[in-house]
């Protein structure tokens, strides 16, 4: 005979506080939002009226542009709320919120251009253009800030997060905590879970609660929807279970309605990127089909172009500061400018990787007298006080300046300004199978390893780092990872 579980009386009444408390930051951030967008929405409409006109008087006007700044302004807010730019399920994470709000911008500019030419109100085009240009722009700007402001918040436990209800068997369980861990700022804080209820101790007095890790369980299977309300849950995630059978989850779905708690699944299926995933229904069931890895064609091509263009270009103006950094280094240490090593590259090929020298001398043949004092994990080797650094590779290691002659590189087809980071034949030589696939690609300058934590990270993160990219590249993210380095290399985070 089961016993069944009822939500612990103090673990209900601190959820009913937190949960209040959430739901204010909530609110709180999606009012800050709105601000943000009234706000900049009609400092581009000033910018564009003082770009167009000065402070002089427009000529021809049939209608005030007094009327039609406010006008402009309120629908402008109206069509990022129909174009749901404020869901709090988009809010604060992933592409869709600025796709949303640039997408919602430009359909509106297009309205207002047709309007204006049908309509012929007289209002002047190079007005609309610039207020347009300027307000798409510091829209996406403002929401990145906002999100940033967000993500800082939601580390320190301090920010709007979603209240997550995890439902399915331990080791799936303990496997999504585990992922939604690695990411707080994503926005998802794990507040129970509900299991089988063969695997569910009956309450006793005396006994704290029952925990999967250090998540309590709150419920089991037959007690989901009053197992999410007893912990102010939003949302309940599902993944695998044999007993949550589609008419199971249809029911579930079916209690949910009206309760403002959101259901997703979370299938077996992890490191794969959104434009892979592409949901299909197929006899009444949702197929997910998961495009393969685009490792050649047209993009391939645009990207190694670009990429050599730019690669042209960073040489060419930074030559001064090459000379400058090759003279400070000979003034610092006897020995050569540049370090040239052996690494390989994409499909197991060997190249000579430049850098400037930010070592001593003979540094490759202390590795074996300094090997007890790795403080990396898998097969790199760092230490945060390297005695083999010199005074002027600290400063170049720190912002990274060291990596500028990997233009070179970059020129010569060798390397790529983003991808994997470019392993030494030692490390190549004891791969498995998975981590080999790193080798697909060319070798990057940055990647996500960069701006994620660099030398702070595991050897296991930065595989699983390197896999994704490999797995998920895009123009896009090859671009947002290109803007991420900026801010990793000014705060200098993990180098040394």
């Amino acid at each position: 005979m089961t016993t069944a579980v009822t939500a612990h009386p103090d673990l209900s009444s601190a959820s009913d506080s937190v949960g209040r408390r959430m739901a204010k930051r909530r609110r709180n951030y999606v009012r800050l939002i709105v601000g943000c967008d009234a706000f900049v929405i009609c400092l581009s409409i000033f910018v564009g009226y003082l770009a167009r006109f000065s402070w002089a008087s427009p000529p021809g006007v049939t209608i005030p542009y007094a009327y039609i700044a406010v006008g402009l302004a309120a629908v402008w807010l109206v069509i990022l709320r129909v174009s749901r730019g404020y869901d709090e399920r988009v809010l604060g994470y992933g592409t869709d919120e600025y796709r949303r709000v640039a997408g919602a911008s430009l359909r509106l500019a297009g309205a207002v251009a047709i309007l204006g030419y049908i309509v012929n109100v007289g209002v002047s085009r190079g007005f609309l253009a610039i207020t347009f240009v300027c307000g798409t722009a510091g829209l996406v700007i403002a929401r990145w800030i906002a999100r940033k402001t967000l993500h800082r918040a939601r580390i320190q436990g301090r920010g709007w997060s979603h209240r997550l209800l995890v439902v399915g068997d331990a080791a799936h369980v303990l496997e999504l905590v585990r992922q939604l861990k690695r990411e707080p700022y994503a926005g998802y804080r794990v507040v129970g879970a509900c299991i089988p209820e063969a695997l569910v101790v009956p309450r006793s007095v005396g006994l704290p609660p029952q925990q999967l890790g250090d998540v309590p369980v709150v419920g089991s299977f037959r007690t989901i929807v009053e197992s999410a309300t007893s912990v102010w849950a939003d949302t309940i995630a599902v993944t695998g279970a044999a007993e949550l059978t589609a008419s199971r989850l249809r029911r579930l779905g079916w209690q949910l309605e009206g309760s403002g708690i959101d259901l997703v699944v979370a299938p077996a299926l992890t490191d794969v990127a959104g434009p892979r995933i592409h949901t299909r229904p197929v006899a009444g069931l949702p197929l997910i089909h998961v495009e393969q890895p685009d490792f050649k064609g047209g993009a391939k091509i645009v990207k190694n172009v670009l990429e050599r263009i730019v690669a042209f270009f960073a040489v060419t103006f930074t030559l001064p500061l090459f000379l400058l950094i090759a003279l400070l280094i000979k003034l610092d240490s006897r020995g050569p400018v540049f370090f040239k090593q052996k690494r390989v590259g994409q499909h197991g090929h060997e190249f000579g990787v430049l850098k400037f020298r930010t070592m001593v001398v003979g540094a490759d043949r202390m590795v074996a007298q300094l090997a007890s004092q790795n403080e990396s994990s898998g097969l790199l080797f760092k230490m945060r006080k390297d005695p083999r650094v010199t005074r002027m590779g600290r400063i170049l290691r720190k912002y990274s300046l060291d990596e500028l002659p990997q233009f070179i590189n970059v020129l010569r087809g060798e390397m790529a300004l983003v991808g994997p980071r470019p392993p030494l034949p030692s490390e190549v030589a004891r791969y498995d199978g998975d981590v080999a696939r790193r080798l697909l690609v060319r070798p990057g300058i940055t990647g996500l390893w960069q701006v994620s934590g660099r030398s702070d990270l595991s050897w296991e993160d930065g595989i699983r780092l390197d896999l994704y990219y490999v797995e998920n590249w895009s123009l896009t993210s090859d671009l947002a990872i290109l803007w991420k380095t900026f801010g990793a290399v000014m705060g200098s985070r993990g180098a040394y």
